[in-house]
């Protein structure tokens, strides 16, 4: 049975999700083996760009619609929220990278590079995501421990 979100009904293409974690994967794997900065920098503005709804402005969501336009491939459909809940997730640990990386802090920006790698990874291989369960383990403990259930 699928997970299905009780606050949302707005559906996304989890194909399109797929790509632009493929996308996230390159740029990880790149400002892994080259140490340039522009690459936490692309990633920041990419997640801040699909994070405030300005997907016409996100490098890797117009390289993804291409992509999956050009093939034919057709949608997927999910439920909205716990990618959302990801993609917050993942633009507060690229802001974080962005910033330790700055700051000279190169081994946590080099463990955060990691860490956003393998959530990449598994969104893009197995359509498995990590903060997406994040997300419905905080939805059950919120209906666990909230005063409304006993009524």
């Amino acid at each position: 049975m699928a997970e299905v979100c009780p606050i949302s009904v707005h559906r996304i293409d989890s194909n399109l999700v797929r790509v632009i974690s493929a996308q996230v994967v390159i740029s990880i794997v790149l400002l892994l083996m080259t140490e340039q900065s522009i690459f936490a920098f692309i990633l920041l503005f990419d997640f801040m760009m699909r994070t405030l709804r300005l997907a016409e402005f996100s490098p890797f969501h117009i390289i993804s619609k291409f992509i999956l336009t050009g093939w034919g491939i057709a949608p997927k459909l999910c439920d909205e929220s716990p990618k959302r809940f990801a993609l917050y997730l993942g633009l507060l640990v690229s802001l974080v990278l962005v910033v330790a990386s700055m700051a000279g802090f190169m081994m946590f920006a080099t463990l955060l590079a990691f860490v956003l790698l393998v959530c990449a990874l598994l969104e893009m291989l197995f359509d498995f995501c990590i903060g997406c369960k994040i997300y419905h383990i905080l939805q059950i403990g919120k209906g666990l421990f909230s005063n409304a259930r006993n009524i």
